[in-house]
């Protein structure tokens, strides 16, 4: 018979509780139904109660002490109601982790009854939400590892399931340990859809810190073999987060097409993957099609979107979007701050980019981080405003971080400035005293000024601290196949093919009257010719292979772990216009897109 395990579903108290009762007032009077019908006797109805009173819109203040006294007064307090309102508090009362003591405090509770005549135990529904209350806090992390103890020792191996596996991933993702993601997943002989997409967003989360990019590649495959199982949305947004940061267009074209035809939801998290993958990938009128396509777009949105126009040097589009934007009514969040004023530091806006800087409190109630200060200071210090930019790091609120000092040392380099070049340097070193790009800077300075003795002494401090410079690596894709290329590479099976394909590009740039700028050689070749270390730059064997082996007229699309030198940007630009080939370069801080001996730039990066 329908419902006949539970006769309290279709009760005409319970249908009301559910559909009418938002405020403080109806619910009370609903509660008093309840009380006089007998159903706050049963664990069923209370916990219907106890959710809809969490779930309100009546303030915190008023309705957490409401829902605690009513559980207090229950003189059958089970499991199952001690799940409910843990959970009820977790998702609708813990916006900054302000109420997960209480949540553990109920924990202790159910553990400490154990020893009682009432006694209850937790259950596979009891961890899932505490895992991630412990996820989303810092502090709480430590209790998350003693949590995943407790799994071990209150659950008997059969309520072992997928839902708590699937929360300790993502538990474990969050403490940045994605080997244990691997290992707890890999002891799941048929794991369901949720076990796969929780593996997939563990790995997806660490793809920019971790370079987990490439095992997301891997597990969708697997999912692929594995044939009870087909990917849905979420499992498409790890996907394509993964393709965007490998460039790995077709991979990502392919995932677009599989949504589309089997009629996957193009939801707002799929929609604002698919803007990265385009934009990461060069296609950014491709990415303008899609976010144009959403009929609801959000923040989240708007921001992959600014961020495109930005790293493509498209500070005006970014702007009207913004604009766009807050037309909706759409708040600005600290993400699009950050994003609109690098737009406006890439495309030289400066005037534009400190209006931007002045607006976050006084418009949108936003704090400054130490991230908009550093925005702020790369905007001064592309423009040549260096003694601004230093007046920003002397006055801001907030201790400036290496990101910051970085942007003003590489504002140094490119207009000269030796003296603050040295303060930044100094800054540096006490705050990331083994990252070697801080050195290649002042040294590429101390060269840019004819300054020989200063780089020999910072070549000099690298080899007495033994830091090496990091190596420059490009990749490319041509037929869904990727090729890695580092600096004088002669691994890649075609060597001597991009090798003399280098040399006649080098006689052709001879011809057109290029002369190379040999201050900018790398320190692991310093001992060889100058112009030769230059003609193995990675980008440059990407550049010769891509000629030989794509299809003539076709682009080509670069990415490079590091910034492009002034060097290479030239002989880019030349080659573009000699071989007549768009060439698009996403380096470590933004895209270069080279056309007929121009790019996209305008030499200002």
């Amino acid at each position: 018979m329908k419902n006949s395990s539970n006769p309290f579903i279709t009760h005409p108290v319970l249908q009301i509780l559910q559909t009418k009762c938002k405020t403080l007032d109806t619910l009370q009077q609903t509660h008093a139904q309840i009380i006089t019908t007998g159903l706050i006797l049963h664990t069923y109805p209370l916990t219907k109660l106890l959710s809809a009173i969490l779930s309100s819109t009546t303030p915190t203040s008023l309705s957490l002490p409401y829902a605690l006294t009513t559980f207090n007064q229950s003189p059958n307090r089970t499991t199952f109601l001690f799940n409910t309102l843990i959970s009820s508090i977790l998702t609708h009362h813990n916006h900054h982790g302000q109420h997960t003591h209480l949540a553990f405090s109920l924990y202790n509770q159910i553990l400490l009854s154990r020893t009682t005549i009432n006694s209850v135990k937790p259950n596979s529904y009891t961890y899932p939400s505490l895992f991630k209350a412990c996820g989303s806090h810092p502090i709480w992390l430590k209790h998350g590892l003693a949590l995943h103890a407790h799994v071990f020792k209150f659950l008997d191996p059969n309520e072992f399931d997928q839902f708590v596996q699937a929360s300790l991933i993502s538990f474990y993702s969050k403490c940045g340990k994605f080997g244990v993601c691997g290992y707890l997943f890999s002891q799941t002989s048929q794991p369901d859809l949720g076990l796969w997409n929780s593996v997939l967003s563990a790995y997806n989360s660490g793809v920019s810190d971790s370079g987990l990019s490439m095992e997301v590649l891997c597990l969708f495959s697997d999912m692929q073999k594995a044939s009870e199982v087909k990917p849905n949305e979420v499992s498409f947004v790890g996907l394509i987060n993964a393709c965007a940061d490998l460039g790995a267009f077709s991979q990502g074209i392919w995932a677009h097409c599989y949504i589309v035809k089997n009629n996957l939801k193009l939801n707002r998290f799929v929609v604002t993957s698919l803007i990265d993958l385009y934009v990461n990938c060069g296609f950014l009128e491709f990415a303008r099609q899609v976010f144009d396509k959403l009929p609801k777009k959000d923040v989240f949105c708007y921001n992959a979107m600014i961020r495109g126009f930005a790293t493509h040097g498209y500070g005006h589009k970014a702007v009207d979007l913004f604009e766009d934007m807050v037309a909706e009514g759409l708040t600005p969040d600290d993400v699009t701050m950050v994003v609109i004023m690098s737009a406006c530091s890439h495309a030289g806006l400066v005037d534009k980019g400190r209006e931007f800087f002045c607006s976050m409190r006084e418009k949108y109630g936003l704090g400054p981080k130490v991230e908009h200060y550093g925005c702020l200071v790369d905007l001064l210090g592309r423009a040549g405003r260096l003694n601004e930019a230093m007046e920003v790091l002397h006055t801001m609120p907030i201790q400036p971080n290496a990101a910051v000092w970085r942007s003003l040392l590489g504002a140094t380099r490119t207009h000269g400035n030796l003296d603050i070049a040295e303060v930044a340097l100094d800054h540096l070193l006490e705050l990331e005293p083994e990252t070697s790009g801080n050195y290649v800077l002042l040294s590429n300075i101390y060269a840019h000024l004819k300054k020989w003795e200063g780089v020999k002494h910072v070549r000099r401090v690298m080899k007495d601290h033994g830091i090496d410079k990091t190596p420059g690596i490009s990749v490319l894709e041509i037929d869904g196949v990727f090729h890695e290329f580092l600096t004088a590479d002669k691994t890649h099976p075609r060597s001597q093919e991009i090798y003399l394909k280098i040399n006649e590009i080098s006689r052709k740039l001879h011809e057109y009257g290029h002369k190379p700028r040999t201050m900018e050689v790398l320190f692991d070749l310093e001992d060889e010719d100058g112009e030769d270390a230059l003609s193995y730059h990675s980008e440059r064997l990407a550049i010769a292979f891509a000629l030989i082996t794509s299809e003539s007229g076709s682009p080509i699309r670069i990415i490079k772990n590091l910034r492009v030198c002034v060097d290479c940007h030239d002989y880019t630009k030349l080659v573009s216009m000699i071989y007549k080939r768009e060439i698009i370069v996403r380096d470590r801080n933004r895209f270069h897109c080279f056309r007929d001996g121009s790019c996209s730039c305008l030499d200002y990066w």
